[in-house]
């Protein structure tokens, strides 16, 4: 019997992975960071990013904003949870970070989801090799990074604060889905319509949160 569901494809990709947004244009919300004009944006766009730490509540953005900035700067993207990972593994990323900038000459970006959860003693495994540009580290935290992060790591980034997505976005995120739903599903296939009511609801429930 099929694990899929109305949110997967044959491939088994929930719905949610399929509609990251894979260009700045599509990506809703945090207007105040990439807008036209703005320094992040404009930093992106260009290829030149430092350091920093992505601040917001969940849903709002923070993963699919890093894997962006790898897309546009050409970067390795690497994945780390400081909720199921260790210093040792930090240790493991550098190592190949390193091996690939000596033969490639590509850089890489070391996502640390969950940032906070890293204690400050186990921050300063990431300080040499932010400072020596053998990663540029991009953490993503729902708390407070002045009091999370140790003072040595704070000064070596940049802080962005994401804001809960607004109504209006949500509903074009919920018509984005049905979208997907559709193209997936294809001609003759079974299909989902839903009301202006029900999209309501779904946008209240969501409360800020795009993967509600």
């Amino acid at each position: 019997m099929s694990d899929l569901t109305l949110f997967s494809d044959d491939s088994g990709r929930p719905l949610a992975d399929r509609m990251r947004p894979t260009d700045l244009d599509q990506l809703f919300g945090q207007d105040h960071l990439l807008g036209p004009g703005k320094p992040l944006r404009l930093a992106i766009e260009q290829g030149e990013v430092s350091s920093m730490v992505f601040w917001g509540p969940p849903g709002s953005g923070k993963t699919t904003l890093a894997l962006l900035i790898a897309r546009y700067t050409e970067r390795r993207f690497e994945p780390f949870s400081a909720v199921t990972e260790g210093v040792p593994r930090v240790r493991e990323i550098i190592r190949d970070a390193q091996e690939r900038q000596r033969l490639e000459g590509r850089r890489t970006i070391l996502f640390c989801d969950e940032i906070h959860r890293f204690n400050k003693a186990q921050q300063d495994a990431f300080l040499p090799w932010v400072e020596q540009g053998v990663i540029t580290l991009i953490g993503a935290t729902t708390e407070n990074p002045s009091f999370e992060l140790n003072g040595a790591l704070l000064s070596r980034v940049q802080v962005f604060v994401l804001e809960p997505l607004r109504e209006d976005d949500l509903r074009s995120i919920v018509r984005r889905g049905m979208a997907e739903e559709r193209r997936v599903k294809g001609e003759g296939g079974e299909s989902v319509e839903i009301g202006d009511e029900a999209v309501g609801a779904i946008v209240r429930f969501a409360d800020g949160d795009a993967r509600r």
